[in-house]
Parts: structure tokens; sequence; C-alpha cells
């Protein structure tokens, strides 16, 4: 099968981060694609690779100085841009977001990003506590608000010996995000579509709820998957500390009920995702003050919250969207599960994935599911989130163009 990168022009800017290792192996893989790539490495940049292993790889010049052109790239930050099919910033550190952010063009990476008239996709790479920085994710957001595309960085093992979120995704992970964004560009536009996320919080008192340990990142994953493929998408999610995917109007809420209340708002639609880690139960009565611990145990009376996703999958009508999915959260008899859930909640498909805790799903970065439909099961291999989300649209696109 031919990839969607071939003859695709991409522009790698690389600054300073220790991932910029990564790179060779990046630029590789995208030419294996068929892309060519063109890299612009900042002075940071290079003090962890050099110019020359760049364009020994890229088999193309390799762009540093602004002051340094030859006479055939005149004004060259505006030509490099235009010529670019899309450009990616890989890895992109935190002094690059800020300055994208406000508008400071000092050198010539700065300076394209600036001028770009293109697609512009950012991979961060930082140390957590510079990621989750308020002033990182303040630029975070500008960008996003703008356009800007994120692959939203890992958690795991640093250079620094620390462990958080600030690794860039995985290579494999960067290239298939962008043969997603040429494949599914446009693919379902006009279509409208209504993401549920992240765990719903049912208060017990002022300073007590009950919920679960449900990250959000697959929902957001999701949202993000469908904004590329041309959705107009509305991500509903509960309390998480993800950043909200580009393009996405983001609703955020906090208890079952609101979540249910904020859905139904969003209707009519074409496809809705109920990937939240909505709970059950809720108490009967919150109470006004906190609880005091008085030596004998609190008695909290719960009653059981509507069902969001039977709601919609049963809605009448034409607010009852063309595709209902679910997901089936389970830690044993994962597929009798999920095909009973499919049956009850009557929707059209369910992804069941197993989060028993050594699974590490909740709030991991990977994936295991396995798609029920009526007719048949397809079990997908272990990916990351941003994988399943990608394959997920893959199949909703091939379903509603059969409708």
């Amino acid at each position: 099968m031919m990839s969607q990168l071939k003859d695709k022009n991409i522009l790698l800017i690389i600054t300073g981060s220790i991932s910029a290792y990564k790179c060779a192996d990046l630029i590789r893989r995208l030419q294996e694609k068929g892309a060519e790539v063109k890299c612009v490495m900042t002075k940071s940049a290079q003090q962890f690779v050099t110019p020359l292993l760049m364009a020994s790889l890229s088999r193309n010049n390799v762009y540093t100085d602004m002051w340094s052109l030859t006479d055939k790239i005149k004004i060259g930050h505006i030509r490099l841009s235009r010529e670019a099919d899309m450009i990616l910033v890989a890895p992109a550190s935190a002094n690059i977001l800020a300055k994208f952010a406000h508008g400071i063009c000092d050198d010539f990476a700065s300076s394209i990003l600036v001028a770009a008239d293109k697609s512009v996709i950012v991979a961060p790479a930082m140390n957590s506590a510079m990621w989750l920085n308020p002033a990182t994710q303040s630029n975070v957001n500008i960008l996003q608000q703008r356009g800007v595309s994120f692959l939203i960085p890992v958690t795991g093992d640093m250079a620094c010996g620390e462990v958080g979120t600030g690794r860039m995704m995985e290579v494999s992970d960067i290239v298939n995000a962008l043969e997603s964004r040429v494949q599914f560009q446009k693919a379902l536009s006009g279509k409208r579509a209504v993401v549920t996320s992240g765990p719903t919080y049912e208060a017990i008192d002022p300073v007590r709820f009950i919920g679960n340990f449900s990250s959000g990142k697959q929902g957001y994953a999701i949202a993000e998957a469908l904004a590329m493929a041309g959705a107009e998408t509305t991500l509903v999610t509960g309390p998480c500390h993800e950043i909200p995917p580009s393009g996405v109007r983001v609703v955020r809420v906090m208890s079952a009920e609101e979540m249910l209340d904020a859905t139904m708002s969003a209707l009519p639609a074409d496809i809705v995702v109920c990937a939240a880690a909505v709970a059950d139960w809720r108490p009967e009565k919150v109470a006004e003050d906190k609880i005091k611990k008085t030596g004998g145990k609190p008695q909290i009376t719960l009653v059981e919250n509507k069902d969001i996703l039977k709601t919609i999958a049963t809605t009448s009508g034409k607010r009852r969207p063309e595709l209902v999915i679910g997901f089936a959260a389970e830690t044993e008899n994962l597929k009798a599960a999920a095909r009973k859930k499919l049956m009850e909640k009557k929707c059209d498909w369910i992804l069941a994935n197993d989060v028993s805790i050594e699974t590490g799903t909740f709030g991991g970065d990977f994936n295991t599911v396995c798609l029920i439909r009526a007719e048949k099961e397809t079990l997908w291999p272990k990916m990351s989130k941003q994988e399943v989300a990608t394959k997920l649209v893959e199949e909703i696109t091939k379903k509603l163009k059969k409708s």
C-alpha cells in the first residue's frame, strides 16, 4: 500500500533537546515512507547533533543561520515554509514554544514558524517540570487555539534521571500521526462528532468524592483524530490534566449528570464515542458540610446514575447518531462482558479494553482493545492510545462511507 507521505515535502525543525538524537531515526523512517525531508536546526540543537549528520541522512542542505543563506535561497524562512507540505517541530523545546506563541522570530527556526502558511505539528520534549509549568501550558493553549497540532509528550524515564511526562512521542507514533493527518484530512468533513472522556467525580461532601483512575488520554486522542479527519468535534470531559486537542470544542464537567446533560446538548451528531469512565453510582444526598471523623462509619446511600451510552443509543428519531460507540473497561471476561454490554446498551460498536492493574491502561500511554460489532470481533494488537484513536477513525470513515 502506498504511504500517505509519498512525495510530501516535510520541513523538520530540530530544537534544543537531548531527544534531537531521535531525529536520525525519524528522517530515515520518513524517507522510507517516500517523503522528502529538509532540516532546520537551532543553535541549541547543534549541541546535541551536528548539521553534518542531518544533512547526510536527509541528503539535503541543513539550514542553521538566517544570515548565511545562498543567493538561491533569498528570504529563506519564507521560501522554505512555502515549499513544505507540512512543518514538523521535533523535538520542540519550551523555548521554541514560547517564541512561536508570542511571535518572537530572532533566529531562522522561529522566523519560519511565524511566517508559516502550512499546518504546523509540534512534538514537545522537555523535563516534566518545564512541560507542566504554567507558562509552558499557557503557550501550548495559545498555539492550539491558533490551529497548531500537538503530539503530546508521553510519560516515562527521562535523560535527567527523573520520571514524568515530557518525553517526546516515539518516532513510529510521530510518523503514524503524520500519515493519519494526510490520509484522513477532510475524510469526515461535514460530520459532527461528540466524544466523552475522563472520569466523573460524584460529590460526597464539599471536599470528598467518588471517582476513578481514568486519565482521559484515550478520549482526548479520539477527539483529536476525529477533528483531524475534518469532523466538527465536541469533547465532553470530566476532571483530568490532559491538554485539549487542537480544533476541538471542549465542555468541562464534573459529575455523571453534568456529563449526560452536556452530551445530550451537543446533539444532533453523526458520531458519538463514549470513552469516559462514568461513575455508576452517586451519593443520594451530598452533605452540606465536611463529614467529621467521629469514630463511627458514615452511612452513604448510593443511587444509580443514568446510563449515558444507553440514553444516546436509544434516542429516538433523527437525534439518534448514525454511529454510537462505547467503551467496556473490564478486568475479566473481556469479550463476553463487552458483547453483553453491546446488546444491553443498544449501541453500534463497543471497544473493549482490559483495565486490570497489571495492564497499566488507566493513566498509561498504551492500550489493547477489541472492537466488538454485532457481526464480528476484531482484536487489535497493543498500541499507543494515539494509534488506537487513528485506527478507530479509519473504521468510522469506512462505515460512514458505506452507509
